[in-house]
């Protein structure tokens, strides 16, 4: 008989399919900065794409009595009866879109309706275009599910957004989807439908390729942005785009992980294959909170807008009055993307050159205490993200910090 003691094992050998991919950049800043707060720092974390309102009773009391009734058994796959009534009426209400309750789908998180969707479609070196600035998991995303990012990047010059130009340049024949998000995380950035425009233009032009439309911030918008989305736009791209959305931004729900989208029923049916082999369905208890979001009075959302606005102002000004960097105005979600180019090449009072954006966020939250993520992150330099959904004290004291850390840079 063997003898235990002297067996040994192998090392841990991860999957080739994670070789370039890592833990978000985003999640690896604010668990840092979180930790210094816990060392007795005084951290102001600007990282988080998550508001910091409460989420509205009216759903919290629906949760309640969902869970008194008992509604905590596997619901349907993708999403209960109720829920996707519900966001087949958002779709009709705010969009101006008919779907089916066969064309919807609820994922945890619309996070992973996207992973669903790329599981559910890619093969091996497909090709997916993303415009640059982009949300962080979308090429991981991509890269998992087999394919290939192909990042298209956007100028400030342009606004951040993605020109037809570009776009047709990007597109081959093996190109599979186009990712198109807005407003944007992290720019801010929104489309008009006059924006749009061209964009759909070339994609009916390239029948094999299907457009992923994020509209996850579509409720926080500003300065009397009208919100537009391209299936209601383009009627004949309808059949290959899928848009996405959830109940995280708008509702403040974040850690209920409620995402859904609408899309061509063959593709919500390949996507249902991987969620089964997954997660299954969402959480029940979520569910039952989000069909009284959907369908409950929406007068709060539009409160906090206005809110969000105010801190948007105040961040943008704060920024802009600081010499070496420079904010464009956000069009919505809860971000601003500042360049810090013009203090690239200056140096730290203890000497440290500010060689980058990644250098600049290092410096910020070493030597002033305020943890922003650097545009690098998100495949376009050299910027800055700063997420305005925390309190308006903290934004002051974090601009101020900022100010004063810029002031000692020479």
């Amino acid at each position: 008989m063997m003898d235990a003691s002297t067996i040994t094992s192998s090392p841990f050998r991860s999957a080739e399919r994670l070789a370039a991919i890592g833990v978000s950049e985003i999640l690896k800043i604010t668990a840092l900065a979180n930790d210094l707060k816990r060392q007795g720092q005084n951290v102001i974390v600007l990282g988080a794409g998550e508001p910091d309102f409460d989420t509205p009773q009216h759903v919290k009391d629906a949760a309640a009595r969902a869970l008194a009734a008992g509604v905590t058994k596997y619901t349907t796959l993708d999403g209960t009866p109720e829920l996707k009534a519900a966001i087949a009426t958002k779709f009709r209400r705010d969009n101006g879109l008919e779907y089916t309750t066969a064309e919807i789908t609820v994922s945890a998180g619309a996070k992973q309706v996207l992973y669903n969707a790329m599981m559910a479609s890619l093969g091996s070196g497909d090709e997916v275009i993303i415009p640059t600035p982009f949300w962080v998991s979308y090429s991981d995303i991509v890269a998992i599910a087999g394919g290939k990012p192909v990042l298209v990047p956007c100028s400030e010059a342009n606004g951040f957004r993605l020109t037809a130009e570009d776009l047709e340049r990007a597109i081959t024949p093996r190109t599979r989807w186009v990712f198109l998000n807005s407003p944007s995380n992290p720019s801010g950035t929104a489309y008009t439908e006059a924006q749009y425009r061209p964009l759909l233009d070339v994609l009916l032009r390239h029948p094999h390729v299907w457009l992923a439309v994020d509209d996850i911030y579509e409720h926080i918008i500003y300065d009397d942005f009208c919100f537009v989305t391209p299936a209601a736009i383009e009627p004949g791209l309808k059949a290959r785009t899928l848009t996405i959305n959830g109940v995280s931004k708008a509702y403040a729900m974040t850690g209920w992980r409620i995402g859904y989208a609408a899309g061509p029923r063959p593709l919500i049916e390949a996507m249902a294959v991987v969620q089964s082999q997954s997660t299954s369905c969402p959480c029940s208890i979520s569910q039952a909170a989000a069909v009284q979001a959907l369908n409950g009075p929406q007068d709060i959302v539009q409160e906090r807008r206005a809110l969000f606005e105010a801190r948007r102002d105040l961040v943008v000004a704060a920024l802009n009055a600081i010499n070496g960097i420079s904010c464009r105005v956000p069009d919505g979600a809860f971000y601003t993307f500042a360049s810090c180019g013009g203090l690239l090449g200056r140096t730290t009072p203890d000497g440290k050159l500010i060689g980058s954006d990644k250098d600049f966020a290092e410096y910020l939250l070493r030597a002033v205490g305020v943890a922003v993520v650097p545009g690098s992150a998100f495949g376009l330099a050299p910027y800055f993200r700063i997420s305005y959904a925390t309190s308006v004290s903290d934004l002051e004291d974090a601009c101020r910090r900022i100010a004063s850390a810029c002031s000692v840079l020479s």
